[in-house]
C-alpha cells in the first residue's frame, strides 16, 4: 500500500483528482486535468439515467389529475422547456467563449463566471438542496420497488386481498449498505459504466410498464377517462381537484430534471467535438427518448386505470399478474435507482472534498490517498477521508428517508421547488449575459416572459405539493410498516 498527497504531488490539483500537465507520462486535458473520455452517448446515457427516474411510473396519476389535453400538453411543453434551456447551459460550460473559453466545472462556478455575486450562493442552495432531496427520494423509491417483489410473490400465493405487509426499512439500509460501497467510485469521471446499466434498466421497467398497460386496454378492462382528468364530485372534491392538479404539474417538472448536473456531466466529454455540440446533441437525444417514453407511460397508464391511476402501476400494484414480471420490473427500477443515486449524489460529494482541499491544504487526512491493489479493479486509489465522509453522508440520507416516507407529495415539491431556477432562470440569465441580448429587445421580452410563466407555474405546483404533503403526514404513524 503506498500512500501519496494529492495536493503536494500534484500541485496543480483542485479536488485531488487533477493531474499536473508537465508530467509527460500523465495523460491530461488543456487545464491540466484527467483526460475527459465522454462522447454524446455516454452523456446521453447520464441524461437517461437521470431523467427516466421514479417519475415515470407516476406519469399515469399525473395525466389523470390534468387529463388528456391539458396532461399530455404540459409534457411536451416541458419537455420542449428542458431541451431549450439546456442548449443554453451547455454553452455556458467555456466561458466566455462557448468552444475556446475557460472550462467551468460546476453548475456553481458557470454562474460565477456569468453572474456573480449573491447568485453564485443562491445556486447552491437550489443545486446541492434539490440533489441532496432527491437521494433521500432515490432511497425511498428504491426501498418500495424492493418490498413489491416480496408483496407480489405474496399476493400470487395467498390472493390480492392478502395482508402482505412488508417493512421497507430493511430494503432502505440494504439500499444504502449497496451506495456506501459504490460511493467510493472517485469522481463522476468513472460512473460511465454504472449510468450505462442504469439506462439499460430504466428502458426495460418503463417497457414492461407499458407493455402491460397495453395488454390491459386491449383486453377491454379499462378505467374511465376524461378529456379533463378526474371528476369533480365523483372522484374528488373540489379542493383536491386544485390541489392534485398542481401537484401533477409538480411531478411532470421532476420527470424532466437533469438541469441540476448538466454541467458536472458536460465535463466528463472530450473536448473534439466541441463539448457544447456534443452536449446539445446528448440533450436531444436523452430528453426526445424520454419524452416518448413518458408519453406511452402516462398516456397508456391514464388509458388502463382511468381516473382512478395509482400513484406508481408497478408499486402500487396496479398490475398483480403475470407476478413473476412484475417481479423483475420492480428489480429494475432498484438497479436504476442504484445507478441514478450515484449520478446525483456525485456532485455533492465533489463539492466538499473540493472545499476541504482547498480550505484544509496540510491536513494529511483530507489530503493523502493510498494506492492499494484489488483483485479485478488493479489499482485503486483509497481516501481515509472519502470514505468517511461519504459514507456519513449515505447514513444520513437513508435515515431521513426511513423518518419521511412519503412518496408522491415529494415527488412534486422537489420537482416545483428546482425547475425554475435550475432548469430556467439561471440557464436564461447567463445567456443573456454571453449573447450581451439588448435590454428590451423582442428576444430579451421574450425569454423574460420565459422566466415569469415557469415561475408561476412552479409556485402552483410547490402550493399542490405542500397540500399533498400535509396530507401525507396527517395519515402517517411514525415507524409503522407501510401497505398502502
Amino acid at each position: 500500500m503506498k500512500s501519496f498527497n494529492t495536493e503536494h504531488e500534484h500541485p496543480t490539483a483542485e479536488s485531488g483528482n487533477v493531474y499536473v500537465e508537465s508530467d509527460p507520462t500523465k495523460n491530461v486535458d488543456d487545464d491540466g486535468r484527467e483526460k475527459r473520455t465522454g462522447t454524446w452517448l455516454t452523456a446521453s446515457a447520464h441524461i437517461i439515467t437521470a431523467v427516466i427516474g421514479s417519475g415515470v411510473l407516476s406519469l399515469a396519476w399525473a395525466i389523470a389529475q390534468l387529463g388528456w389535453i391539458a396532461g399530455l400538453l404540459i409534457l411536451v411543453i416541458f419537455s420542449f422547456i428542458t431541451y431549450f434551456t439546456s442548449t443554453m447551459l451547455a454553452d455556458c460550460y467555456r466561458a466566455p467563449d462557448p468552444v475556446t473559453g475557460k472550462r467551468n466545472y460546476t453548475y456553481m462556478d458557470v454562474v460565477r463566471s456569468y453572474l456573480g455575486g449573491r447568485k453564485v450562493q443562491l445556486c447552491g442552495v437550489a443545486q446541492y438542496g434539490n440533489l441532496i432531496g432527491i437521494t433521500v427520494g432515490y432511497t425511498i423509491t428504491a426501498s418500495i420497488s424492493m418490498v413489491a417483489v416480496g408483496k407480489a410473490n405474496c399476493f400470487h400465493d395467498k390472493g390480492h386481498n392478502a395482508d402482505c405487509t412488508l417493512s421497507n426499512y430493511p430494503y432502505m439500509a440494504a439500499f444504502g449498505v449497496i451506495q456506501i460501497i459504490l460511493s467510493q467510485i472517485p469522481n463522476f469521471h468513472k460512473l460511465s459504466f454504472l449510468s450505462i446499466m442504469a439506462a439499460v434498466m430504466s428502458f426495460t421497467y418503463a417497457t414492461i410498464g407499458i407493455g402491460l398497460a397495453i395488454a390491459t386496454v386491449a383486453g377491454g378492462k379499462v378505467g374511465k377517462t376524461n378529456l379533463t382528468g378526474t371528476v369533480v364530485g365523483v372522484d374528488v372534491t373540489a379542493t383536491q381537484k386544485i390541489w392534485r392538479s398542481f401537484q401533477a404539474v409538480g411531478d411532470i417538472a421532476f420527470a424532466y430534471a437533469y438541469a441540476t448536473i448538466l454541467i458536472e456531466i458536460q465535463d466528463t466529454l472530450k473536448s473534439s467535438p466541441a463539448e457544447n455540440k456534443s452536449m446539445k446533441r446528448a440533450s436531444l437525444v436523452g430528453v426526445s427518448t424520454t419524452t416518448f417514453f413518458y408519453i406511452l407511460c402516462g398516456c397508456l397508464g391514464y388509458a388502463a386505470f382511468g381516473n382512478k391511476a395509482p400513484g406508481d402501476f408497478l408499486t402500487d400494484f396496479g398490475f398483480y399478474e403475470p407476478f413473476w414480471l412484475i417481479d423483475f420490473a420492480n428489480a429494475c427500477i432498484a438497479f436504476h435507482l442504484i445507478g441514478a443515486y450515484q449520478v446525483f449524489a456525485q456532485p455533492i460529494f465533489q463539492f466538499v472534498e473540493k472545499r476541504c482541499n482547498r480550505n484544509w491544504p496540510d491536513n494529511k487526512f483530507i489530503t493523502s490517498e493510498y494506492s492499494v491493489n484489488t483483485p479485478f479493479l488493479g489499482k485503486f486509489n483509497i481516501s481515509i477521508f472519502r470514505l468517511v465522509w461519504r459514507t456519513a453522508y449515505v447514513v444520513i440520507t437513508t435515515v431521513v428517508a426511513m423518518i419521511f416516507p412519503f412518496f408522491n407529495a415529494i415527488l412534486g415539491l422537489i420537482g416545483a421547488a428546482s425547475f425554475w431556477p435550475l432548469t430556467v432562470y439561471f440557464p436564461v440569465e447567463m445567456h443573456i449575459a454571453q449573447k450581451e441580448v439588448k435590454k428590451y429587445s423582442p428576444r430579451w421580452i421574450a425569454l423574460k416572459m420565459l422566466c415569469w410563466v415557469c415561475l408561476i407555474v412552479s409556485l402552483l405546483a410547490a402550493a399542490g405539493s405542500i397540500a399533498g404533503l400535509i396530507s401525507s403526514v396527517k395519515t402517517y404513524k411514525p415507524f409503522r410498516t407501510i401497505h398502502e
